[in-house]
């Protein structure tokens, strides 16, 4: 339609000689030959003010919404985000620029509108007038621009104009009635406050492997990422919370600096948040938009940032608004401020829960000023909601403690020194006791760290609550498959332990066994039978020959005995200890279950599968009964007895049993623990002695990248899994050759 009239009628029509503003303000007249220029003037073939065309993944089905939408009969769509609600950095604006891009074509005009404010939305169509009709625009006020080309719109129909960060809905008022001719798209953090007859879309964050697919498009132009590179990019996006302008600017960042590993920023990411690399603005790195948001938020209500500096110290999903509340009083101070955070996309509330994007949480702990006690804005408060929480009649505090897992561990995570640490190491002992009960010592290393922390700082380096809190830490460690940090620190605490308490000292005796086990894991049995044969004898002369420390390390002496292929010692051994727990401690103590489930897999190691394969079923039916289908000793029995059907061709019971301990591994244990790793391991072989090549073959690759990562390329096991690799392939490429 482009130099044709357009006859206009309802809310376009103008009259021949002036028309009112359709923005707020005093009506301003214009010439009638200025007038009859909106009508005449024609836009350019395909005009806009659009910035380049961006780098947008993984948002195919939200441009099919969008052009779905615009082209339904609405003409008005808003785009915002779900979980974080248009939370600055979800890729509002590039998902807008994405699709006037990619429908450039079938608009007569495309024009961007910065529109945070009302002047700026002015200055926008102001600008569209200096484009259209640069010789009068040129002289002409602000006003008198805006209005000509809110009157060249309503005469020309077929344009989109892109309203980007709206802050305020009621701003867009005078345009979305006004012009009616066209399309308008709008981008906003404002999740609350739209009118019900315009149409919103929950924008979230990236897929996974999209995420990481981004970081790898800005952070390698040049060349292609390898396998690890990928594997660390997925571990950043996910530190990133997928979040495209936080990817977008680490990628940027990395390719700036080639020299620094995806591994060295994660480990650096608290602070590079602030950083932007060449060709990205200064002013839209992740921390400064966030930044810019607070203070908008301040000026409205205090409280809510007061509010939301609290949150960034607890985990970021569904922390119970109950914990929040002030008992016995009216919380319409803490609603308020939810909903306005809400309402801003900062925080996700439902019905019972507030959510808060991690990183957003990052951002605010590593920009937060302090108390006036030197602690972090916010973490005294998060300290003292969840002491709160959990100060209850004894037999509700394990169900409590539950709940609030999550954000105990992400308090611990962050802890630093502060005058309310005796406070917060009395909480994580709770909460590291309460995961010891239940077998997950894994679990509570952040609490093991804090607590020790807390305990070097105002106990000093050689007092006795400080080697104990070590020697737990030490066991975090290990229960965390962390074998370099957890050795060292057990040699540290034996050598304290023996100059404060004394060589034979119970406490000293435990460490040194504490320590032959992690010497045995590492499999160091040089080092590790040596120290038990002393452990034991000590153990023996000081607590005597059934003490429970005892049998626990005459138990450990069996166990590298076995290790180091010495089955005529190991197996009688077992077979002691095993009596006397069941004599001393009972015939279903943890320790027993222990010791029986050793002994079966001594039986195993000899080659005797008749004896081991029935005491194997029978240790797991008691472990399930007594320490409950996920416990770390429960899923051991669980892995020996799959390998005991394997060892005697029983790959119909093998194969399903180890698919059940994998899953519930990477559970409780994580995707990357060894023992995880060698439960991947040994299903994948499985799966070869079935001759299921394509499933061996692909979860031996997996396991091979995992261990080259958490072990390094020349760990015993590591070559294990390259080896394992090379024969399933060989196998395969045999087989198609004989095809």
């Amino acid at each position: 339609m482009t130099g044709s009239h357009y006859d206009a009628s309802g809310t376009r029509a103008v009259t021949a000689q002036s028309i009112g503003t359709a923005h707020t303000g005093d009506v301003i007249s214009l010439p009638a030959e200025i007038v009859t220029a909106a009508r005449d003037v024609p836009a350019p073939p395909s005009l806009t003010n659009l910035p380049p065309y961006p780098l947008c993944l993984g948002r195919e089905d939200a441009l099919s919404w969008l052009r779905t939408t615009l082209t339904a009969g609405g003409g008005t769509a808003i785009t915002q985000a779900s979980t974080v609600h248009g939370l600055g950095g979800i890729g509002k604006s590039t998902l807008s620029l994405a699709y006037a891009h990619r429908y450039r074509r079938t608009y007569t005009l495309i024009w961007w509108i910065t529109a945070d404010s009302p002047a700026r939305i002015e200055r926008s169509l102001g600008e569209l007038a200096l484009r259209l009709l640069p010789s009068w625009a040129g002289t002409a006020t602000q006003d008198q621009r805006t209005q000509w080309a809110m009157t060249w719109l309503q005469w020309h129909p077929e344009w989109l104009l892109i309203f980007d960060n709206v802050e305020n809905p009621a701003d867009l008022t005078p345009y979305l009635g006004a012009l009616n001719g066209g399309h308008h798209l709008v981008s906003s953090r404002r999740a609350t406050g739209w009118p019900h007859t315009i149409c919103t879309y929950p924008l979230g964050t990236l897929a996974p492997d999209e995420a990481a697919e981004l970081i790898c498009t800005y952070a390698f132009t040049d060349g292609h990422p390898t396998s690890r590179d990928l594997r660390d990019a997925h571990a950043l996006a996910a530190d990133l919370g997928h979040l495209p302008l936080a990817l977008e600017q680490a990628g940027a960042y990395l390719r700036q600096h080639p020299a620094m590993s995806i591994n060295a920023y994660r480990q650096r990411l608290s602070t590079k948040l602030d950083k932007a690399a060449e060709g990205i603005d200064a002013e839209r790195t992740i921390a400064r938009i966030w930044t810019q948001t607070l203070h908008a938020l301040g000026a409205r209500n205090p409280n809510a940032v007061t509010v939301l500096r609290t949150l960034a110290w607890l985990g970021p999903d569904d922390i119970p608004i109950t914990i929040l509340e002030t008992p016995d009083r009216n919380n319409d101070d803490l609603h308020e401020a939810l909903g306005l955070l809400a309402t801003y996309s900062m925080v996700t509330v439902t019905r019972h829960s507030v959510s808060v994007h991690r990183l957003l949480q990052t951002v605010l702990r590593d920009t937060t000023p302090t108390e006036a006690d030197e602690s972090p804005t916010g973490r005294c408060a998060a300290v003292e909601l969840l002491a709160r929480a959990i100060d209850l009649p004894a037999d509700r505090v394990p169900r409590a403690l539950d709940a609030l897992m999550p954000h105990l561990i992400a308090l611990a995570t962050t802890w630093c020194p502060s005058a309310n640490g005796d406070r917060e190491s009395t909480l994580y002992g709770a909460a590291a006791l309460h995961l010891q009960q239940q077998g997950h010592n894994a679990r509570a290393l952040p609490f093991w760290r804090a607590i020790t922390g807390q305990c070097e700082q105002v106990l000093g380096d050689a007092h006795p609550n400080t080697l104990a809190s070590r020697n737990n830490l030490a066991g975090a460690y290990r229960a965390a498959g962390d074998l370099n940090r957890a050795i060292p620190l057990y040699e540290t605490t034996l050598a304290q332990r023996e100059q404060v308490l004394g060589d034979l000292h119970p406490n000293t005796l435990t460490i040194r066994n504490n320590l032959g086990y992690a010497y045995a894991l590492a499999g160091y049995l040089n080092h590790a039978i040596p120290l038990y044969e002393t452990v034991l004898a000590q153990c023996e002369q000081v607590l005597g020959d059934l003490h429970p420390n005892t049998l626990a390390t005459r138990n450990n002496l069996a166990g590298a005995y076995e290790s180091a292929g010495d089955l005529d010692h190991a197996i009688p051994l077992y077979e002691t200890v095993l009596a006397q727990c069941e004599q001393v401690l009972g015939d279903l103590h943890p320790n027993t279950l222990t010791s029986r489930n050793n002994v079966a897999y001594a039986y195993q190691s000899a080659g005797d599968l008749d004896r081991a394969i029935p005491l194997y079923e029978t240790t797991l039916a008691q472990c399930e009964q007594v320490l409950g289908d996920t416990h770390p000793e429960t899923l051991t029995s669980r892995s020996n007895l799959a390998g005991a059907y394997q060892a005697a061709g029983d790959l119909d019971r093998a194969i399903p049993l180890y698919e059940t301990t994998l899953a519930q591994r990477e559970q409780v244990l994580g995707d990357t623990h060894p023992e995880t790793l060698s439960s991947r391991n040994n299903l994948a072989g499985a799966y070869h002695a079935a001759e299921d090549l394509d499933r061996a073959i692909a979860l031996f690759e997996t396991t091979l990248a995992q261990r080259e990562q958490v072990h390094g390329d020349t760990h015993p096991e590591t070559l294990t899994s390259r080896n394992n690799l090379a024969g399933a392939i060989r196998q395969r490429d045999k087989r198609l050759a004989a095809s």
